[in-house]
């Protein structure tokens, strides 16, 4: 079945999208962009995710090309033209198609809007939930306001590039005071010694990520105490449970990072807890 996009007023095949050589998006990276995760034919956390969509473009600037609910349904739409019950929806706003200069387009243009959807298979998390993920630690090189989701992510694909090349799933940036930030395109999480879940908190070093704040409506939901605070690389491979969240992975547990096996090697009770109840917690927007 061939795929679906919108670009820009008009519902393309995925294979025929395209942008005009001048989108800033392409040029300087100013963009900012949003993935929800679909999960049994619902969008999961949408309000959250638009929520920080309309943070991210007001942090650099760029006025919204459309309406909240224009947008819904332009999401509901590319993901029933593409048939997703199990998958994500990808939006991207850039700043719009204007001359090559670095000031911001005079006058101000419209804004571009891309959106894509692609079905998941949950068989491939759930092989990784069984048996956890390797991880690998790298020096935090990133610029100073990753708390905004702009398309900016060369040193993600970096990371992320060096840990496939370490045979390992994701890479964890640490800062300069050997401090963990967060994952190559995940936030991370601790379970201490004590039992606490810990997690750095949303300053603007990490991500604020979506599932990271329905983690902690979880996590209140069973019982288990929430630390936000910094935690060294040592007290992470110490620590009774690593894990890492995001949206097209929810809650997936790290079982060796550098090579050092956290805790006995295999995944931890705690992670799968979260995972289990995730969805019932979750809003749910059906398509």
């Amino acid at each position: 079945m061939p795929r679906f996009a919108y670009v820009n007023g008009r519902y393309v095949r995925h294979a025929d999208a395209a942008v005009s050589i001048e989108d800033r998006g392409l040029v300087f990276g100013d963009a900012v962009y949003e993935v929800c995760q679909v999960q049994k034919g619902f969008i999961v956390d949408l309000t959250r995710h638009l929520d920080r969509l309309d943070r991210s473009l007001g942090e650099i600037r760029i006025r919204p090309p459309m309406s909240r609910a224009a947008l819904v349904g332009i999401m509901r739409e590319v993901l029933r033209r593409n048939r997703v019950v199990n998958g994500m929806v990808y939006l991207q706003i850039s700043r719009g198609v204007a001359r090559r200069d670095h000031v911001f387009p005079s006058p101000e243009v419209r804004a571009s809007l891309i959106v894509t959807a692609k079905s998941l298979n949950p068989a491939i998390n759930a092989a990784k939930y069984a048996a956890g993920i390797k991880a690998m630690t790298v020096p935090d090189d990133r610029w100073g306001r990753v708390d905004i989701k702009t398309v900016g992510l060369l040193p993600n694909v970096l990371a992320r590039q060096q840990a496939k090349e370490a045979a390992a799933q994701e890479a964890i940036f640490v800062d300069q005071d050997g401090n963990v930030t967060e994952g190559g395109a995940t936030n991370l999480w601790i379970v201490d010694k004590a039992g606490v879940l810990v997690t750095r908190p949303a300053d603007h070093a990490i991500l604020k990520g979506i599932t990271r704040t329905t983690v902690m409506d979880v996590a209140e939901k069973l019982g288990i105490a929430v630390e936000e605070r910094r935690f060294s690389v040592t007290e992470m491979l110490e620590a009774r449970e690593v894990f890492i969240t995001g949206a097209t992975t929810i809650c997936l547990p790290v079982v060796s990072i550098d090579g050092h096996s956290i805790a006995n090697g295999h995944p931890g009770m705690t992670a799968q807890k979260i995972r289990d109840a995730f969805f019932a917690v979750a809003e749910k927007t059906v398509i």
